[in-house]
């Protein structure tokens, strides 16, 4: 890729990764890929991969301050961890013979769908005043088979295109296993760290590994966790989604630009 690599800017944008990807249970997985392709100058395939390494160890850096706090639910988090980890495993393995612009194209829909997701989400906390008299309680949740196969999709995604579908698993959670929304981030992240591992794994072998750049990248990710699961009570959720989305759609629509020559 031309251009030079700019390694300050995406040690602070990893913090920002770390950061969002504790306080809403998925997003900082869509930062990820952009960063190692854009400011690190990754090849796409290797990007991916080392995406994954982030996205699995920084969520299981939140997960471990979730857990403390008694917001994982374990008994739904692990079955549905179990099948995503077989769906991203396989597909890592077969991702090989998939073209570098299908997933890339298969990223762009992710992101924009999900910043379009929280959008309409954050408007309706933000109307409603961020409570929900009928939200589910913590004893009703359980695993179903649609979730199962649901796991399964989301694993297949998540080695496509580097990002842990944490909004995919989250909405999953609180709709088919009725779980409240603050178990339903908290057990996200242990679906993540699970579900990104194993795609990762899966690459090992298959593309090349910058593991210094992994290693840096995902501690200074680890930190950005910290400071998250820290404010996940303080700061309003609605406000954080309305934010990233508007962040999300910006950058995207920008790549979009420099992709067809537009900007340089």
């Amino acid at each position: 890729m031309e251009g030079v690599p700019h390694p300050i800017i995406g040690l602070v944008l990893a913090l920002v990764v770390g950061f969002v990807l504790a306080l809403l249970g998925g997003g900082g997985s869509i930062l990820a890929l952009p960063i190692f392709l854009y400011v690190f100058l990754v090849p796409v395939k290797p990007a991916i991969a080392m995406s994954l390494a982030v996205v699995g160890m920084s969520a299981g850096v939140g997960f471990l301050s979730h857990w403390r706090q008694g917001t994982v639910h374990l008994r739904v988090a692990i079955p549905f961890g179990l099948f995503a980890m077989s769906g991203a495993f396989v597909t890592a393995r077969l991702a090989r013979h998939v073209p570098e612009q299908v997933q890339l194209g298969l990223f762009g829909v992710f992101a924009v769908t999900a910043a379009l997701m929280m959008l309409r989400d954050s408007m309706r906390t933000g109307r409603s005043g961020g409570s929900d008299a009928t939200e589910p309680r913590a004893a009703d949740a359980h695993f179903t088979a649609p979730l199962a196969l649901q796991a399964l999709g989301v694993g297949a995604l998540t080695s496509l295109i580097g990002a842990g579908g944490g909004f995919v698993i989250v909405p999953a959670l609180v709709l088919l296993a009725r779980l409240p929304v603050r178990e339903a981030v908290g057990s996200s992240l242990l679906i993540i760290t699970m579900n990104a591992l194993s795609g990762f794994v899966g690459y090992i072998g298959q593309v090349p590994i910058n593991w210094g750049l992994v290693g840096s990248f995902t501690g200074v990710a680890a930190v950005g966790a910290l400071l998250g699961t820290r404010m996940v009570r303080r700061v309003p959720q609605h406000r954080i989604k309305q934010g990233f989305a508007v962040m999300i759609l910006v950058l995207g629509t920008y790549f979009a630009l420099r992709k067809l020559h537009v900007v340089p």
